[in-house]
């Protein structure tokens, strides 16, 4: 991997966005419409790892969600609910290139950033895939809910609803 930086995602970025995603996330396929929509309904939340030379490297996909509810993998939104003071993260995704680089905790880090500056008191989002721990070094925490127990499910065994705090 040459040099490579986050970017805001674009529309025309969806086709590799979506072969990250065969690669990354095998598991838990979902249309291409359902990164379309999210794109559309929070720009500022997706961004892409691209290199200099134009391959991308991975994706990040986020959006304002309320707290303790999970969007069913492989379905659209329909919108935000008004008043959301929660940001979801969506899905992280790198090819193996691009990970052990700090790409993951520098796009981690402006998507806190963007919560904080929309009025978010805090973000959400299901681990999957063992990464619990890349989580927990990005300050969230595990947070037990009966009520996602269903949901949780759907993803694997191994799956974790995880919360950060923005404010006291």
């Amino acid at each position: 991997m040459g040099e490579a930086d986050w970017r805001p995602m674009a529309p025309a970025d969806l086709p590799a966005v979506m072969a990250i995603a065969a690669v990354v996330h095998p598991g838990y396929p979902e249309e291409e419409a359902v990164f379309a929509e999210r794109l559309r309904l929070a720009s500022a939340g997706c961004h892409v790892l691209a290199d200099r030379q134009g391959p991308l490297h991975g994706y990040l996909v986020s959006h304002p969600w309320p707290a303790g509810t999970v969007p069913a993998l492989n379905s659209l939104l329909g919108g935000i609910p008004p008043g959301t003071a929660n940001w979801y993260i969506h899905d992280l995704a790198l090819l193996p290139a691009g990970r052990g680089t700090g790409a993951a905790g520098r796009i981690v880090a402006r998507i806190i950033d963007e919560a904080a500056r929309a009025g978010c008191a805090s973000l959400a989002l299901v681990a999957v895939n063992d990464s619990t721990g890349f989580w927990e070094r990005q300050g969230f925490r595990v947070a037990h809910d009966p009520a996602l127990d269903r949901k949780l499910a759907s993803y694997d065994d191994a799956a974790r609803y995880m919360r950060r705090d923005l404010r006291g």
